[in-house]
This record gives C-alpha cells, structure tokens and sequence, in this order.
C-alpha cells in the first residue's frame, strides 16, 4: 500500500474554490501585475504575448476558460511541460490569475502580412508540414501548429522563424543514439527515465530502447527545424507569421 499513498501524496488536493475570482479590485489587479512581472513574464513576455511560454493575452485561455482552472494551473503547474508549481499564497495566486485575464482584454494591432500567401509558403516553399501538422495535414515530429496564433505572438513567431534554436521547450530536446549493433538514430525526445529512452526518429516513427542496449546517447536543446533568414524574404515572412497568428482551431 506504500505505492498508493506515494501516488496519491503527487497528486494536487482537491480545492474548495470559488468558481469566481475574488480579488479583482484595481489594487489587486496592481498587485498581481507586479508578481506576474517578478515571476511569469519571463517565459510569457511582459505583456503577456509568449514567448518561452505561451500567449496570454487571448480572449479564452485554452487551459484554464474559467477562473479555478487559472487558479489551478498557476498553483500546480502543468506536468510534462516547463511550467513549474507556485510557491505564492493563495491570494497572491489569484491576484495574478486576476492580471493575466486582462491581459485578453488589451487590443492587439493588426498583423502585416497576407495570410493567403503565407498559407502557400508554409505548405509549399517552406516545407513546414513535413513536421508540423496543422488538423488533420501534416507531419508529427514537429508541435503542432493548429492554435499556434492562440499561444504565440507574431513577434515569437517571427523570431523563431529566424532563430529556431533559441528557447527550445524541454519537451523537444533532440536525443543521437547509437546501439550495440552499430545503429544511429537521431530524433525528439519523447520520454526517458532511468532505464529506457523513446524517440520520435526523424522520419516521424516512434522507436523505444532499452539504455543498457546502447553505447552513447546524448540530448541536447537543438531542432532540425532550419532558419528562414535566407529562404524567406522580409515579405514573406511577414506573410507567413499573418498566416500561423489566423491559426485559432483546437489546441
């Protein structure tokens, strides 16, 4: 029964919420701008646009559409991703879910740029579905790009156009292997604990080893994902961020 009351000490206690925000006031909101400048700008940027982390300043948050969800996702954090616990009071921790609901209420400028022509480039000249999807088309080695217009600002986007090796999640750390049998594989790391090691291989297959199988593996923060710098020009570039900023489907 050990096992059992170590599974259940992980797991987040039930809470007794309020299913409505309670410290909205002009003093909490202040307040809450401040922590959330102290400890969340910097991976989802001081206006809450993304970054590291995700777009904030959205309408509906993708996770968390209503207030106890906020609450919960900035207590907890989410698992398998970058965004950690709180150590803030519980007060605190609504005074920022406070401030980052109206981050969705600034007004963002329009977009330069031709959604129609960037959607050409991202599925011709920019070969970007040979690893991102986007609903139902396109590859998996990649995230997928289906809501990234919800999750990224057009200034991340641009950027990681140009400089696809800054800021690269956890989640998406590159893993070369080489077996006993001579066999190297590079590819996403998908999972790896003190034993075994799964990838997503380069031609999108998932493939799984045992460590003791292997001579040298490494992981490390880079992508295959190339610079656009010289395959784009600025006008297409700003066609294709106009087109991933309309992407809104379903995360």
């Amino acid at each position: 029964m050990i096992w059992l009351a170590l599974l259940l000490l992980q797991q987040p206690p039930l809470l007794d919420l309020p299913p409505a925000n309670p410290y909205t006031s002009p003093a909490d909101l202040e307040q809450g701008r401040k922590l959330y400048l102290g400890r969340c700008a910097g991976c989802h940027g001081p206006a809450g646009d993304g970054g590291k982390g995700s777009n904030l300043a959205v309408p509906v948050l993708p996770r968390a559409s209503e207030d106890r969800a906020l609450y919960t996702v900035i207590r907890f954090g989410i698992p398998d991703t970058e965004m950690p616990r709180s150590l803030m009071a519980p007060r605190e921790i609504w005074q920022v879910a406070a401030y980052v609901r109206s981050l969705g209420r600034i007004r963002t400028d329009a977009v330069p740029g031709d959604p129609a022509r960037g959607a050409e480039l991202v599925r011709g000249k920019g070969g970007c579905l040979a690893c991102h999807a986007i609903g139902l088309e396109g590859g998996v080695l990649g995230p997928s790009l289906s809501a990234v217009g919800l999750r990224r600002s057009p200034a991340y986007l641009a950027s990681r156009l140009l400089d696809p090796s800054v800021d690269i999640p956890e989640a998406f750390r590159m893993a070369e292997l080489t077996t006993v049998s001579g066999r190297a594989v590079s590819g996403v790391r998908l999972n790896e604990d003190t034993y075994s090691i799964q990838v997503r291989d380069l031609t999108g297959a998932l493939q799984s080893f045992w460590k003791s199988d292997l001579v040298s593996f490494k992981t490390e923060r880079k992508t295959p994902m190339p610079s656009y710098r010289a395959r784009f020009t600025d006008s297409e570039l700003q066609d294709a961020v106009a087109f991933l900023v309309s992407l809104r489907g379903q995360p």
